[in-house]
């Protein structure tokens, strides 16, 4: 279990010293993020006011400029602005970031890693909620549940159904997930419970470790010709652009279901919707290319989709996970320990 500031304090909560801490997000998100009990976790911790969110560091206003030159750690998530060589340059004591969200490649640069400021990230945590949304997504598609909806809501009439859906449930289904990230680790956990066949296709993953996950390796061909659900958890990468396209839609049995919560440049867009109009696939889609489909896109009305506005990763209460996470992280720092989930720069060129 994560841990929580229900837990009974350990030796992350008593600081050695009270660190100056400067909030940095975009608009509304520290609202959305921090309840009533991380504002008085952050105030036993360190020197900050939570009141205070940067939303602008290069050309900060002047309380905004005043707490940056004395603050020790940034609290960041979503939306908060890079911290360029000459942010860094404004903020001469800075030693840590804590990344109240997945990725830091949209905010922390190059300059940062020379600077050798410490970087961590609630990555893990966010992992889970979108584990969870694929999991759901998984046993409803194999199930048949979005088809048969609409079919019910049609006929409104008796019908057999064990005969029309012979071919669906998850018993013995395949599963093809493409990505060992830190989602698609938790998803194959997630799995286990389940009679299902778990194939996995990812360039940095062996077969020893592979076996370690429980799952089976095969390549990117194989995952697809085989697997009932073929679901995208890799980063977005030039290497990753379109790693779905034709052909391998193509692959993909008859009636088989394409999840993607990852990112939407993973598939080729135009080649699926070929694919989808037909009806010979299936597809659960939170993240598509562009973010937001047009008007007219056939995304939104195709019976054979489901299309949701990437809400996979952490919404609502979730948030409150990652701040629990992040908080646990700065009372780390307060404390003179080492950051428990670290980001290095050497692994950024393979994440997301």
């Amino acid at each position: 279990m994560y841990p929580t500031t229900d837990n009974p304090p350990g030796p992350g909560d008593i600081p050695h010293s009270r660190p100056a801490l400067l909030l940095s997000m975009g608009p509304g998100v520290a609202d959305r993020l921090l309840d009533a009990r991380h504002h008085t976790r952050l105030a036993a911790l360190t020197r900050t006011d939570s009141r205070l969110v940067a939303h602008e560091l290069a050309d900060p206003a002047p309380e905004v400029a005043a707490a940056l030159a004395d603050a020790e750690v940034l609290l960041t998530c979503w939306g908060a602005p890079r911290l360029t060589e000459r942010v860094l340059a404004a903020a001469p004591r800075l030693r840590a970031v804590v990344h109240a969200a997945g990725s830091v490649k949209h905010h922390i640069t190059e300059a940062c890693w020379q600077r050798g400021i410490t970087v961590t990230s609630a990555a893990s945590v966010n992992a889970l909620p979108v584990a969870e949304y694929t999991l759901a997504a998984i046993l409803f598609a194999n199930k048949r549940v979005l088809h048969t909806a609409h079919r019910y809501r049609t006929l409104r009439a008796p019908h057999d159904w064990q005969r029309e859906l012979a071919g669906a449930g998850n018993y013995g289904r395949t599963v093809g997930i493409i990505g060992a990230s830190r989602i698609g680790r938790r998803l194959i956990e997630l799995l286990r419970p389940f009679d299902l066949r778990v194939l996995l296709h990812d360039p940095y993953v062996d077969t020893a470790g592979a076996a370690h996950l429980g799952v089976t390796p095969v390549p990117l061909d194989t995952l697809c010709a085989e697997s009932d659900i073929v679901t995208a958890h890799a980063p977005q990468l030039p290497s990753t652009h379109h790693l779905l396209g034709a052909r391998e839609l193509a692959l993909m049995p008859d009636g088989a279901t394409l999840i993607n919560t990852a990112r939407g440049s993973l598939v080729e867009e135009t080649a699926l919707l070929a694919e989808l109009l037909t009806g010979r696939l299936h597809a659960v889609l939170d993240v598509t290319d562009p973010e937001l489909p047009p008007p007219d896109s056939p995304l939104y009305d195709l019976p054979n989709v489901l299309l949701t506005p990437h809400l996979a990763g952490s919404l609502g209460g979730e948030l409150h996970r990652l701040a629990d996470r992040a908080l646990d992280e700065v009372a780390r720092f307060a404390a003179g320990l080492p950051f428990a989930d670290p980001v290095h720069p050497a692994g950024q060129d393979r994440s997301a």
